[in-house]
């Protein structure tokens, strides 16, 4: 049984899914003064699972692709994004405080994780080999 009448039904489905996570993330947590108060264990547990949440409903959204090497590229995004944010919350965790600089960096890496810039991209280059296909 299809949950989802057509390919662009999915796709925006999955696009208000991610939105929302997003926004709920950064309503909630990054703009949220009272964050500074839980701990490092919280926090990251909080980044990490928003993270998931995307990859998850990009996976499920963006997994009916015709091109397979989307799917992959989907996937070796956000693996290779988890397993940067993953070492460095460890690190901060378990060995010393990260820096400034790589603070910012690993926000920037969860930044373009869970934003929907890489979904609606990789929405954009699936139509656009799909109309290539058929001229």
């Amino acid at each position: 049984m299809r949950l989802y009448k057509s390919d662009k039904t999915r796709f925006i489905a999955g696009l208000l899914l991610i939105v929302v996570i997003y926004s709920l993330f950064y309503i909630y947590f990054l703009e949220n003064a009272n964050v500074s108060s839980l701990s490092g264990v919280i926090r990251h547990g909080i980044a990490f699972a928003a993270t998931v949440a995307v990859y998850l409903v990009g996976t499920s959204h963006l997994g009916t692709l015709e091109d397979k090497w989307m799917s992959s590229l989907w996937h070796f995004v956000h693996i290779s994004g988890l397993l940067i944010l993953t070492c460095l919350g460890l690190f901060d965790l378990l060995i010393s405080d990260i820096s400034f600089n790589m603070r910012r960096f690993a926000l920037t890496v969860l930044e373009f994780l869970i934003s929907p810039v890489l979904y609606v991209g990789m929405g954009l280059l699936n139509r656009s080999l799909k109309q290539q296909k058929n001229i």
